[in-house]
């Protein structure tokens, strides 16, 4: 069986996907999105160790 040259696999020509204003919206999304868990996470972990620093009344 023979094949084409080009009819298959990734040999041909590539075509843009996205705009690059698009690829810049999801990247900055992403960034934004890993910021504000980290934030998240910090404040966490600071209100717990705040939290058992402190006696209990009772």
């Amino acid at each position: 069986m023979k094949r084409l040259s080009g009819s298959a696999g990734f040999n041909g020509h590539s075509a843009p996907v996205a705009s690059s204003r698009l690829i810049d919206a999801v990247a900055a999304a992403l960034v934004l999105g890993a910021v504000s868990l980290c934030l998240m996470m910090c404040l966490t972990v600071l209100g717990t160790k705040t939290s058992m620093a402190m006696p209990l009344l009772g």
